[in-house]
């Protein structure tokens, strides 16, 4: 019987990704919820004060970036006091 590869994509014989990998990959996933996140709150915080334009798109991208970073930031937190 042949031996099939992991969920994760790689060999056969690592069949879970290291801790490494995982705290990569809980920013990453928590990187792209703040941005979603902070794309909603962002934009919506940034309609209301009526902010248009280029204004509205950097007001946007600054809270975005912000909540994807913080978000995933603790995310990569958790993730490594679960390794």
């Amino acid at each position: 019987m042949p031996v099939t590869g992991s969920v994760y994509g790689g060999s056969p014989q690592r069949s879970t990704p290291k801790c490494w990998d995982r705290v990569k990959y809980g920013f990453a996933m928590g990187m792209c919820v703040g941005l979603a996140s902070g794309g909603v709150f962002g934009g919506v915080n940034a309609l209301r004060l009526g902010l248009r334009g280029r204004e509205l798109l950097s007001s946007m991208a600054k809270v975005m970036i912000q909540g994807g970073g913080t978000f995933g930031t603790f995310m990569a937190i958790g993730t490594a006091i679960r390794c």
